[in-house]
C-alpha cells in the first residue's frame, strides 16, 4: 500500500500540541516529511528547554504514524526551535505527571537489538570488519581523519563503507559531497549513498543540515541500530564508523551491541586533548574493544613559504601516550591547510590528491590499522581452545 505525505499529515493532526493548545501540524511543529517506501522520517520542533518534558509528544506522534496501514517503522526526532520561529515564549509547562513504572513503548529497546551484552554481539551481514574512529573531545579533526582513513583503506584495495554515527552533528554528507535522500531496496532496507568508491550512510541524508537534534539515549540507540542493520551494506571488507566525540550513548551502543574489530583514537598533541583521549581509550578497554592505535592529528605545521616547521600544539604527545599505554602509534598528520580546504570542498585529499604527501600519510595509517585488525583477529583465534579427540 502506497503511503503519502498527505496521509501522514492527516494522522499527525490527531496529535495534540504542548499543553493541548492545538495539534502539532497546525502549530507548525512538524518538519518536512520524508518517506522511504514503508518508513517515515520527520522531526518535531520544540523549545529546547522543554525537550525532555515533551518526549511523550514525540512518542505519541511516532505511534500515530506507525498505526497507518503499510507503515513499517517511523523515525521521529525532537529538534530545537529556530530563532524567530514563534516559539521563543512557550506556554508555561504544566507539572510533569509521575513517570509510569513501565516505560512507554517508544522508550523500549528496538526489538532487533540485543537486550544486553550477555546475549552476545551480533555481526552485520556482508561486513567483514567494523572499525570505530573516536576522540575524547570535539575539534581534533576526527571526522576528517575517519573519511581519509576510509579512503586510504579503499586505496589499499579493500571494499569500504562509512557510517556517520554522529547523530547530533553529521558531517559525512559535506565531507564526501553527497546530496539527496537514500533510496530503498525492495522497500525493506535503505540503500547507502556512494561517492569516491565508498558506501555511506548518515543521519545527514535524512535530516536537513541546519536542523539541530535533541535526541535522548533510546532514540540515539534506535537510530544507530537502524542505520547499521537496516542498510544494504555488503559485501564490505570494512565499515569505518565515525563516532561522535566523547563517551556517550552512541559509543556505548556500538561497543556493546556490535562486534567491533577495534577502535582508532584521534587526538592532537596538547595535554588537554590527551586527557580526553584517555577517557575514550579507557571506555573501549572496559567494554573489551581492541585498541588499534592512536593518530596524532594537527601534529605540526610547515610554513608554505619557508618550509619552516612549527609545533603549534606541541608535538609527540600522542606518541608518548601510546607508548605509555602500550598502544600502537599509527602516525602523525600535519596541520595542513590543504587537508581542511579539500575536506570543506567535499573532496578529501586521499581522493582528490592521491599522489600528495598527505594522502600517503593517510594510506600508511590505513595500512597500519588493517595490520592491527589482522593481529587482533589472530590473537582472538589463538585464544580459542581447541578440542582434540584421541
Amino acid at each position: 500500500m502506497s503511503i503519502t505525505k498527505e496521509s501522514v499529515v492527516e494522522r499527525l493532526k490527531t496529535v495534540n500540541g504542548p499543553d493541548f493548545t492545538g495539534n502539532i501540524v497546525d502549530l507548525g511543529m512538524v518538519s518536512e516529511i520524508f518517506i522511504a517506501d514503508s518508513k517515515v522520517f520527520f522531526s518535531i520542533t520544540v523549545p529546547a528547554a522543554r525537550a525532555q518534558e515533551l518526549e511523550p509528544l514525540r512518542a505519541a506522534a511516532e505511534r500515530a504514524v506507525k498505526a497507518i496501514p503499510g507503515v513499517v517503522s517511523a523515525v521521529v526526532a525532537l529538534t530545537a526551535e529556530k530563532k524567530g520561529g514563534g516559539m521563543e515564549a512557550p506556554v508555561q509547562p504544566r507539572p510533569a505527571p509521575p513517570r509510569p513504572a513501565t516505560p512507554p513503548p517508544a522508550q523500549r529497546p528496538a526489538p532487533h537489538a540485543p537486550a544486553s551484552q550477555s546475549h552476545g554481539k551480533r555481526g552485520v551481514p556482508g561486513i567483514d570488519a567494523i572499525i570505530a574512529v573516536a576522540s575524547g573531545k570535539g575539534g581534533v579533526g576526527k571526522s576528517t581523519t575517519a573519511v581519509n582513513l576510509a579512503l586510504g583503506l579503499a586505496a589499499n584495495g579493500l571494499k569500504v563503507g562509512v557510517l556517520d554515527a554522529d547523530i547530533y552533528g553529521p558531517s559525512m554528507p559535506r565531507l564526501l559531497n553527497i546530496h539527496g535522500r537514500p533510496q530503498t531496496v525492495d522497500g525493506k532496507v535503505l540503500k547507502p549513498m556512494q561517492n569516491y568508491g565508498l558506501k555511506v550512510m548518515s543521519m545527514g541524508f535524512l535530516v536537513d543540515e541546519e536542523t539541530p537534534m535533541i535526541w535522548r539515549g533510546p532514540m540515539v540507540m534506535s537510530a544507530l541500530t537502524q542505520m547499521l542493520r537496516e542498510v544494504e551494506w555488503g559485501p564490505l571488507d570494512v565499515l569505518v564508523v565515525d563516532m561522535p566525540p566523547g563517551t556517550g550513548d552512541a559509543q556505548l551502543t556500538m561497543a556493546q551491541q556490535v562486534p567491533l574489530a577495534g577502535a582508532v583514537i584521534v587526538s592532537t598533541p596538547q595535554d588537554l586533548a590527551l586527557i580526553d583521549a584517555r577517557k575514550g581509550l579507557n571506555m573501549f578497554k572496559k567494554v573489551d574493544v581492541p585498541l588499534l592505535g592512536i593518530v596524532e592529528n594537527m601534529s605540526y605545521f610547515l610554513a608554505p613559504d619557508t618550509g619552516k616547521r612549527y609545533d603549534i600544539f606541541g608535538h609527540g604527545g600522542a606518541r608518548r601516550e601510546a607508548e605509555r599505554l602500550g598502544v600502537t602509534f599509527l602516525g602523525e598528520v600535519p596541520l595542513e591547510m590543504g587537508i581542511r580546504e579539500s575536506s570543506d570542498a567535499g573532496a578529501p585529499v586521499v581522493a582528490s590528491q592521491p599522489a600528495g604527501a598527505e594522502a600517503k600519510i593517510y594510506r600508511d595509517i590505513a595500512s597500519k590499522v588493517w595490520d592491527r585488525v589482522q593481529e587482533e583477529r589472530g590473537a582472538a583465534e589463538a585464544a580459542v581452545p581447541s578440542i582434540v579427540f584421541e
